[in-house]
């Protein structure tokens, strides 16, 4: 990361004592082993699993995991993309990343390019005002969307099992099965987007996903202000207007249904479902708590 993470009550210090003097310790063995000096507020990630600060030019980031459970698309997504992407597309660049254990945790520590300028909406994805961004803006972030969807990739942000077992839990219409799938960021959010210049922050968890996902949740989040959402339907046409951006828009929502449904963003949920029945025509259910958010 590059920035501090939403201060949501997921994206928080872990709740053990313990575990947050552990992650501290961790990050101090990482700056140490990386030659930097750490400096400004920590940013926790989501449910405390990751702990990220500045250390000059760079961006120190750590992950943490159980040892039976470290790998997999979360474990290593910056790095992939780091590799993976096209250099036309604007994020952060990776320099240097390490692991190791200590008996029962996995660590994975990464030195990025530091990016000072702040995201568009400090402290979490939802935006709370409209943006005035110039057309220059938009278009950078359609050629980094149509870049990333050339790469090929067998990572999945997005599993149809996840779609199969939630999509008529949470929005009362029968589950599709994706045929067009492309590769995407799968956290687009204002909380990951700079403005001009435009950089795309927070790559662990890209991958292929449903067309028109990225942009349909990205319009999600947008919900609570009209404008600007207006602004993405527009600008965007090209792929929320067509049946396959609409399913992926579709299964955004539902995943967001899911995530609000656990008191995540309570004033976005009545604006999630007016926008899903508009889509459907079917009424959406009231939000019904998941055991877990992940699985996309």
């Amino acid at each position: 990361m590059t920035k501090p993470e939403a201060q949501e009550a997921v994206f928080a210090p872990p709740a053990e004592k313990s575990d947050r003097e552990r992650m501290r310790r961790a990050h101090r063995q990482a700056a140490q082993a990386f030659s930097v000096t750490v400096s400004g507020p920590e940013a926790w990630g989501w449910q405390g699993r990751t702990l990220g600060r500045r250390a000059g030019r760079w961006w120190l980031r750590l992950v943490s995991a159980p040892i039976d459970k470290r790998g997999g698309r979360l474990w290593d997504g910056t790095a992939a993309a780091d590799s993976a992407l096209p250099r036309s597309v604007p994020r952060p660049r990776l320099h240097d990343v390490t692991e190791w254990t200590d008996g029962t945790s996995a660590y994975r520590a990464e030195r990025s390019e530091y990016i000072a300028q702040p995201a568009i909406q400090a402290g979490g994805p939802v935006l709370t005002h409209d943006v005035d961004l110039p057309r220059s803006w938009w278009g950078d972030l359609r050629s980094a969307l149509a870049a990333t969807a050339t790469v090929p990739t067998d990572r999945q942000a997005v599993r149809q099992q996840w779609i199969d077992r939630n999509f008529t839990r949470f929005l009362g219409a029968p589950a599709p099965t994706i045929g067009s799938w492309t590769t995407g960021h799968g956290d687009l959010h204002w909380g990951n987007l700079t403005p001009e210049p435009l950089v795309i922050l927070d790559w662990e968890g890209w991958g292929l996903l449903p067309c028109g996902y990225d942009v349909g949740l990205l319009h999600a989040y947008t919900l609570t202000q009209p404008a600007t959402a207006a602004r993405i339907r527009s600008e965007f046409a090209h792929v929320l207007d067509t049946p396959e951006g609409r399913l992926g828009e579709l299964v955004a929502l539902a995943q967001l249904l899911q995530v609000t449904g656990r008191g995540a963003h309570p004033d976005l949920a009545p604006h999630l479902a007016r926008r899903a029945q508009h889509l459907t025509g079917t009424p959406v259910p009231a939000p019904t708590a998941m055991t877990s958010t992940t699985g996309r």
